[in-house]
């Protein structure tokens, strides 16, 4: 796959536009195509400097794709026809459109300048490729997170544009990877004027689709509903998602996707976008006057400005486009495959994590030292791996009221100190995580009491509570650092091996008190500039440590955070059932080896349904697998069932891990029954899961078709002890018969 760069000169005639005979103008441009995988992206540099989005899709082996742009067909073209510039601005499908200079759609890319005038004009002035990816860097603060790629992996253009009046500079950069459907897009914006410029709005993409007949699909929800996939036809006006609370939300996902009205798991066209940041995002797609559809995706604008001075930088965080020409599944197995080899890094990129106990649910904040040795001691002779210490350790926190931000050690809590703690739970053969909630403070705790001013607010505002907790202003690197070295003394005390990193709540009257009048408004980004920082130092110093990401449950699971924690706490629903839909959801996007899932107590906390031990095992193993629960109290035949969950987790998580996830089941169409399917890359072997929501009184069996098999191959099934094709398998399919409601087994085929 490569990028490549081409002078094309286009003659135009036999339109009569001014005169009565037959008008010839000759079009220079540069054409720019990049390939990965089985996609060809196309672009073109116009001879008046403006870019032109050409072509997205399926792979392309033409050289010269020009003719897509229509210039011949547009009397309105700068070069022959000037006084009908609005019009052309209005309806050239645009690569990275500016504001106010007749292109009434929406807009990527907006700034105000020291006269208060917001109109600008990027055009292209020079490009370079190269081989591989380059980092995304913020100077002075943080590299942002973003994919990465060597140079046999990808390949990489820039192209330059700048604003005349303004002096601004704005480096597009495309990114193809060799062997996936992905191209990345980002943006580099620095100021080669003389005076300060105010970015109102940056995406970081655009593009512009020559039809409107595709479906809209999100994931939206609220706190323990995160990530329902959400379908819809686009329509005439903008459809979009976006999230105003300072992380990217429980109740919109920083990811949409278009797919032609037919696409299916399996078949059709479907072009995925997702940001890979975790603050206030904007994702839209807006269908125009003439039936095309404009998406654009990128930081929020909304209460959004950052000052730029002369010769300083901004970096726009990246947006991920995958596209699939067979189907939405397709297109999952792609953002999945891009996640786990170019954006999760670190010892557990591609490791088993280990099946940890979480004392949450088991305790809440009535524990001690001998409970959670307790707790330590049954679960090590059930082969569970690690005991997790949540909220409740520190400062002198018995409920959510107080001592947030005082990260030290409860000592009338943890008795005998906590390196004790670690190390008695260590004799056990056991690992030991904790808890932090690093980015709140509380009313009540030391921190606040000397330095009240580093939570965020506006002074001579009431501050909102939430939770009874404010959030820290992490925008003042001396926050950062105070908190980081608290953290710090905690983990350089004792043998931690893994961090919940917690957050839980969003942000309200956003004001610093030490960011000056006219860089309020960066606050929002600088907030989330701030926690990259600190997770960038933590995961520096301690490469050893699994951190996993958390916000009210699934208030923060996006690409961003997949760069500092190879998993995120899913949702705090735990219920199997409800489960369905969410990891449903989330596989959208993310891969399963990201997702935290636990086996928790019935009835379930959350919605108070009780579900068979198996259920709940089988639905957790889909993601990271643990415990949440007081497994010294559970039921007898609960508890004896553990080890073989987690033999049966080690045993298969390799596969679940590494494998091609295919959903076929559809809880969102069918409250009846789920299934899925992991399959291994070289197609040797593959876990199929069904679990039935609800019995029925007819048929004891469902007839199931399977999906992903070497088709030639034959495949000796787990549950029969039978060998049939993988064609026999994929399309007359197989008999699963449970029964009752909220039960499920597992099958696994073995290619013989």
């Amino acid at each position: 796959m490569s990028i490549k760069e081409q002078s094309i000169k286009k003659e135009y005639s036999q339109y009569r536009w001014q005169t009565n005979s037959d008008e010839i103008f000759t079009e220079e441009m540069k054409l720019f195509t990049l390939n990965a995988k089985d996609t060809t992206y196309a672009l073109a540099a116009l001879e008046s400097g403006h870019l032109a989005h050409v072509y997205y899709g399926k792979h392309i082996e033409d050289d010269d794709l020009s003719y897509l742009i229509r210039l011949g067909e547009n009397p309105y073209t700068p070069k022959v026809n000037k006084r009908d510039m609005g019009t052309f601005m209005d309806t050239t499908p645009f690569e990275y459109p500016c504001h106010g200079i007749g292109d009434y759609r929406e807009p990527c890319f907006m700034i105000m300048d020291e006269d208060g005038m917001s109109s600008c004009d990027l055009r292209y002035v020079s490009h370079k490729i190269y081989k591989g990816k380059p980092q995304i860097v913020q100077p002075d603060i943080v590299t942002l997170p973003a994919t990465f790629a060597d140079e046999n992996e990808a390949e990489t253009l820039e192209i330059t544009c700048v604003d005349k009046h303004s002096g601004i500079e704005a480096v597009l950069i495309y990114t193809a990877f060799n062997d996936l459907d992905v191209i990345t897009r980002s943006v580099r914006l620095v100021n080669k004027g003389e005076r300060a410029v105010n970015i109102r709005r940056v995406m970081s993409m655009g593009i512009d689709f020559d039809s409107d007949q595709y479906d809209f699909i999100t994931l939206n929800g609220s706190w323990a509903r995160e990530r329902i996939m959400e379908r819809s036809p686009l329509h005439h006006g903008k459809q979009g998602i976006d999230s105003v609370k300072g992380e990217s939300s429980h109740q919109n996902n920083p990811f949409i996707a278009l797919v032609s009205h037919n696409a299916d798991e399996d078949m059709g066209e479907a072009y995925g976008f997702n940001l890979v940041y975790s603050g206030n995002f904007f994702a839209q797609a807006e269908v125009t006057q003439h039936k095309k559809t404009r998406v654009v995706m990128g930081i929020n604008h909304f209460d959004f400005n950052w000052l730029l001075e002369p010769g300083e930088v901004f970096a726009a965080p990246e947006a991920v486009m995958v596209y699939s020409s067979q189907g939405i599944g397709n297109m999952s197995r792609t953002f999945h495959d891009l996640y786990r080899q170019h954006l999760i890094r670190g010892e557990y990129k591609d490791k088993r994590r280990p099946i940890l106990i979480n004392n949450w649910e088991a305790t809440y904040f009535n524990f001690d030292t001998d409970k959670l040795i307790s707790i330590a001691k049954q679960a090590s002779e059930l082969g569970i791996e690690m005991l997790v210490m949540d909220d409740g350790w520190f400062g002198h926190r018995d409920s959510d009221n107080s001592s947030l931000g005082d990260w030290f050690v409860y000592e009338s809590k943890i008795k005998g100190g906590l390196k004790y703690l670690v190390d008695e739970v260590n004799k056990l053969g056991m690992k030991f995580g904790i808890w932090f909630e690093p980015e709140m403070i509380s009313p009540d705790s030391e921190l606040f009491k000397k330095h009240p001013e580093w939570a965020i607010q506006i002074q001579g505002m009431d501050m909102t509570q939430s939770r009874e907790q404010y959030v820290l202003d992490y925008s003042n690197k001396e926050v950062r650092d105070c908190i980081y070295g608290m953290m710090k003394k905690i983990l350089d005390s004792a043998n931690i091996e893994y961090i919940k990193w917690d957050m839980n709540r969003q942000l309200t009257e956003v004001g610093s008190t030490t960011l000056p009048a006219n860089r309020q408004r960066e606050l929002w980004h600088r907030y989330v500039l701030g926690v990259y920082d600190v997770m960038n130092r933590l995961t520096t110093d301690y490469p050893h440590i699994l951190l996993e990401n958390c916000s009210g449950g699934g208030a923060r699971f996006d690409a961003g955070m997949l760069y500092y924690s190879p998993q995120i706490w899913t949702s705090d629903d735990t219920d199997a059932i409800e489960r369905l839909k969410i990891q449903h959801g989330t596989s959208i996007c993310y891969p399963a080896s990201a997702m935290g899932a636990h086996v928790s107590d019935c009835p379930n906390h959350t919605v108070g349904r009780s579900t068979p031990f198996a259920t709940r095992g089988h639905v957790a193993m889909v993601g990271t697998f643990g415990y949440e629960l007081d497994v010294t109290r559970i039921p007898e035949n609960d508890r004896n069932m553990i080890p073989a969950q987690v033999e049966e987790f080690k045993k298969y998580n390799p596969l679940i891990r590494t494998g091609d996830q295919y959903r076929i089941g559809n809880v969102f169409e069918d409250n009846m029954w789920d299934a899925w399917m992991f399959v291994a890359k070289d197609k040797s072997e593959a876990l199929f899961t069904f679990v039935q929501v609800l019995g029925r009184p007819n048929y004891r069996s469902r007839r199931i078709k399977l999906k992903g098999l070497d088709p030639d191959a034959k495949y000796l099934s787990s549950a029969t002890g039978e060998v049939h094709s993988g064609s026999a398998l994929m399309n007359a399919g197989i008999n699963v018969s449970v029964h009752g409601d909220f039960t499920s087994t597992i099958i696994s085929f073995t290619r013989i």
